[in-house]
């Protein structure tokens, strides 16, 4: 998801918003995005994993984006090393989202190594949106429990329903796994900067899929970030230093 900028942090003893109105917005992110897991379900079933490797990825792993390119890898025909690559380095992010949590949320150590595995796009977001430290733990939490309990029950629906209807490609399901990364993925584009690099991430992945084999255009289109911020730091410094040849013409 798009950085949030948090609010700044009041004492607990003063809420700033209602705890039920926290518990509504964290059950109505995560009941809508729980519900995609069907989607990934069909998609892990029809590209080959097992009910058991499907529902074990749901469990252990618990970031839709990765396990959607793992299994949209694998049932291009990828080398299973080469797509789980690729999803590890979707799933960086909610390292740097870990580091700003951390900070927000100020749990205690015991409890952290559990948080941790929740510290996904919905949680963070959701716990950013919150004006204080306690209304941004109810949100994390809230989103978690429901977002994990949904996502590992749709998965399992999901792959059973696959598995009932034969070939899911025959059905059109094969598109279900990038439609619903889609859907999520487009509100999240707000700056010129995010849109340009998701442009060019689509372009290179399209572009290089003939050529590479499958999985390995993923990670190639993760050269999309840095190519676009070398070009915003390029732009911003020729600005600068048109302004600064205008100022000394001006004198």
């Amino acid at each position: 998801m798009a950085e949030q900028t948090a609010l700044p942090v009041t004492p607990d003893d003063i809420p700033a918003k209602p705890d039920a109105a926290v518990v509504r917005d964290a059950l109505g992110v995560g009941v809508a995005v729980g519900l995609s897991g069907f989607a990934f379900g069909v998609t892990s079933a029809g590209s080959g994993l097992s009910l058991l490797q499907t529902c074990v990825l749901s469990l252990l792993v618990f970031t839709g984006a990765s396990q959607f390119a793992l299994a949209g890898a694998l049932a291009a025909g990828g080398n299973p090393f080469t797509a789980a690559a690729g999803a590890f380095f979707l799933g960086t992010r909610n390292a740097f989202y870990g580091l700003r949590l951390s900070q927000l949320l100020a749990l205690p150590k015991a409890v952290r190594p559990l948080a941790a595995h929740w510290v996904i796009d919905e949680t963070t977001a959701v716990a950013l949106a919150q004006p204080s430290r306690r209304a941004a733990r109810i949100g994390f939490t809230v989103t978690g429990i429901t977002l994990y309990v949904l996502w590992n029950v749709t998965t399992l629906l999901g792959a059973l329903g696959a598995e009932a209807i034969g070939d899911t490609a025959a059905w059109g399901l094969d598109a279900a796994g990038p439609a619903v990364f889609l859907a999520l993925l487009a509100p999240m584009l707000k700056s010129a900067t995010e849109r340009a690099t998701a442009g060019l991430a689509v372009l290179l992945g399209l572009g290089l899929l003939p050529v590479l084999p499958a999985g390995v255009p993923v990670l190639a289109a993760a050269l999309a970030a840095p190519v676009v911020l070398w070009a915003r730091g390029r732009r911003a410094a020729s600005t600068t230093d048109s302004t600064t040849r205008r100022e000394k013409d001006s004198r």
